[in-house]
């Protein structure tokens, strides 16, 4: 057996034939009996046979509360999140009355376990706005001369690229780590911006803009101003983003790249390296990934669905998408479920109110109610076309696309949006699993191929 691909100059579909050749040699010799799991009692995603996440840890910091246990059996209950003991619901509230940007009163809370007050939020903010500016030529250095056509990739890049311009990188001591952290919460939106104009040159052949911020700017003002070719957003559109930062901040010690960045801390390793662990995980269309496939989605249901209006329209297109017969054939309605809220997510509740708001008396309020419809829908679908009698609920991705594209995100800024805000939630998590943590995170796989004798090499 020859692989051309080895060889210098060798043909693309040479090259393919190779790769199927690799492909058929692996499938020989690398399948599992998906009976095996049950047999050894392999709690497949970490996940209980009720669909309960295995217990890994112990946080101060997040409660995702989407159901009671009665009698052993999962009663679902409208759904709560909470940042060290304050419901995510109330904090937006607060800043709503007081008529304030929230998230960096977030990012406080998240680390530190208490609410600033008037003068340290102030501090807080100042801090925040200082450290936003990059390292001399990295912008040039690490993002212009080698540019991405995803965001998500460029984010993980450039954190591990911050390693090299730090002196101290490998210490992890409270104060060092703080200081990363704070550093990189600045950071990210900055590096998210940069990115995305760079791409807009190199991969859409449009011009780029480089604005630089305004210091008195909150960060999700900081966002719109540099993003946008004009520099101008209203307050309203800057608030409703707050809002989805701070929403998106965090989500318990539970979800994939949260526990990725716990994980990667237990190791010993380093702020940058633990970091971009998360971005690499919350990139996954299974996660972070989601709100763009929603918006996918919803172009194919508006493609297809002649009536909007028209309940059985809708409900007949998602069987199809159940039944993997149109869409990405994932069989997936995205935007639908979550592994902890059964009757209702409160982020979905709380965005899917304000989107309604933006929404009302413009072009989007038509896509709007498309979106209740697949929300109404939907469960009743999934129980008829699959025989699935749990309660499901919109999740946060249903929602949050919608939004974005009506304050004039481009898609591919949607997921990266999830990381800017996420990284105080990945940052709180390191620290505490620093300080509490202890050991390193190493679950047991069981092994379940068969001894065999090794064969010299001319008798195989």
């Amino acid at each position: 057996m020859t692989f051309s691909s080895v060889k210098y100059g060798v043909a693309p579909e040479e090259e393919r034939a190779d790769i199927k050749i690799l492909c058929d040699e692996y499938r020989k010799y690398n399948h599992i009996d998906p009976s095996a799991f049950d047999r050894y009692g392999v709690k497949r995603g970490l996940r209980n046979a009720d669909g309960t996440g295995v217990m890994a840890g112990i946080t101060n910091i997040c409660n995702v509360h989407g159901y009671v246990m009665d009698e052993g059996e999962k009663a679902p209950i409208d759904g709560e999140l909470i940042y060290r003991g304050i419901n995510v619901e109330k904090l937006i509230e607060g800043c709503e009355k007081e008529d304030r940007y929230g998230y960096e009163e977030a990012v406080w809370l998240l680390l530190f376990g208490n609410l600033p007050t008037k003068t340290q939020l102030a501090d807080f903010t100042s801090l925040l706005a200082h450290m936003r500016e990059l390292p001399d030529t990295f912008t040039e250095d690490m993002i212009l001369k080698a540019p991405s056509p995803n965001i998500m990739n460029k984010l993980a890049r450039s954190v591990l690229a911050l390693y090299s311009y730090d002196e101290d990188a490998d210490d992890c001591s409270l104060e060092n780590v703080l200081r990363q952290s704070v550093e990189l919460i600045a950071r990210m939106p900055t590096i998210m911006v940069s990115a995305y104009q760079v791409k807009r040159r190199f991969y859409d052949h449009k011009s780029m803009y480089f604005h630089p911020p305004k210091a008195h700017h909150s960060i999700a003002q900081t966002i719109l101003y540099t993003m946008r070719s004009d520099k101008t957003f209203t307050e309203e559109e800057a608030k409703l983003l707050d809002k989805c930062m701070i929403l998106h901040a965090e989500h318990g010690g539970g979800n994939n790249s949260t526990f990725a960045t716990r994980v990667l801390t237990s190791s010993g390793t380093d702020t940058y390296s633990a970091i971009a662990a998360g971005i690499g995980s919350l990139k996954g269309p299974l996660h972070g990934g989601a709100n763009a496939k929603v918006m996918h989605m919803m172009d194919c249901i508006k493609e297809n669905v002649k009536d909007w209006k028209n309940d059985d329209e809708v409900a007949e297109y998602l069987a199809k998408l159940i039944r993997k017969e149109c869409g990405d054939l994932s069989g997936k309605i995205y935007g639908m479920g979550h592994a902890v809220y059964t009757k209702s997510d409160p982020r979905a509740r709380i965005l899917k109110e304000n989107a309604l708001k933006l929404a009302q008396n413009t072009e989007f309020i038509d896509e709007f109610m498309l979106l209740d419809s697949v929300e109404r829908l939907a469960p009743q679908v999934l129980s008829a076309v699959k025989g699935e009698k749990k309660i499901i609920c919109a999740n946060v991705d249903l929602y949050s696309g919608m939004v974005y594209k009506m304050l004039r995100i481009p898609p591919e800024l949607y997921t990266p949006l999830f990381a800017s805000s996420r990284i105080g939630g990945w940052c709180a998590h390191r620290v505490e699993e620093l300080i509490t943590g202890g050991r390193i995170i190493r679950p047991a796989y069981k092994a379940v191929s068969k001894d065999c004798e090794y064969i010299p090499l001319n008798e195989r």
